[in-house]
């Protein structure tokens, strides 16, 4: 893999925009209330509650106990869903999704964040949370090796990976996304609950349709055969129905909060990235 791309990379740093619970300390804000630094609002004393957190200016003038609440403190848990499906190989999709996987598994490195980056095709393959540099290059390396292959069904995924991760997490779910339409936006409305970002990959040719005459395709799934003649009339077919698929995702996208992009091939991967600071998912330092 070439990770040139990652020198580019360090004017960014991940950010949410939903608060994220994790059970790791760090530096990104919870849903719990406890003992950090950024105050919320303010509730009466209760019989068992730490005398620490009373503010005693506010006794002074109210002679009443309250507790000045905050925001704890937690560590940003980036879990990254590659396609590993059959469907990935083609024109090299797979390795262009796994430099983007691999530079969101960057960018949490550099914060210090744990990050695992989970395979899937008929099965989902969780990735152990971990930080640091030999995890990256180890994760990397792994990369490198796997051929994708099998079908990929996200509705049985996403439930998948539900049941195995329990903490709030930024969830980078990366795809060409050409499986049935209602199984992907199902998996979407799964996965809301965390901080989400889906990312489609597609070759030029898939989103173009650019063929001509008689063309023989193969299934790279299923590996079942389909002689079409490709003309001009279904060509615009092709382009309006795969139209009318990304704008029911896009939609499921909008209604849960979740930013989604998509990137051809042929787009190089440092402006991939620059198109998302565009939407604050990742931003400059």
């Amino acid at each position: 893999m070439d990770t040139e791309f990652f020198r580019e990379l360090e004017r960014f740093s991940l950010l949410v925009k939903k608060r994220v619970s994790t059970t790791y300390s760090g530096g990104r804000k919870s849903l719990r209330f406890g003992h950090g630094i950024s105050p919320v609002g303010y509730r009466e004393y209760r019989r068992g509650d730490d005398f620490k957190l009373v503010d005693w200016k506010v006794y002074a003038r109210t002679e009443k106990l309250y507790l000045r609440e905050h925001e704890e403190e937690r560590s940003l848990l980036v879990q990254i869903l590659l396609d590993a499906s059959g469907s990935m190989v083609y024109d090299n999709k797979f390795i262009y999704a796994s430099q983007i996987a691999a530079g969101f598994a960057y960018l949490a490195t550099m914060e210090n964040e744990k990050f695992a980056i989970s395979l899937f095709c008929k099965l989902f393959y969780p990735g152990e949370p971990k930080r640091g540099r030999r995890h990256l290059i180890q994760t990397i390396n792994n990369l490198d090796k796997l051929i994708p292959k099998g079908q990929a069904n996200l509705k049985k995924i996403s439930d998948q990976f539900e049941a195995v991760v329990r903490s709030t997490s930024l969830v980078v779910l990366i795809s060409d996304l050409l499986g049935d339409t209602e199984n992907i936006v199902s998996s979407i409305y799964r996965l809301s609950d965390h901080e989400l970002i889906i990312i489609r990959v597609l070759a030029p040719n898939e989103d173009d349709l650019d063929f001509r005459g008689d063309i023989r395709f193969v299934d790279m799934e299923t590996r079942q055969p389909l002689i079409s003649r490709v003309t001009e009339s279904e060509r615009i077919e092709y382009k309006k129905k795969l139209e009318e698929h990304i704008s029911k995702i896009n939609v499921a996208c909008n209604n849960v909060g979740a930013d989604f992009f998509s990137f051809r091939t042929d787009k190089p991967i440092f402006d991939a990235f620059s198109e998302m600071v565009s939407k604050a998912i990742v931003w400059r330092a």
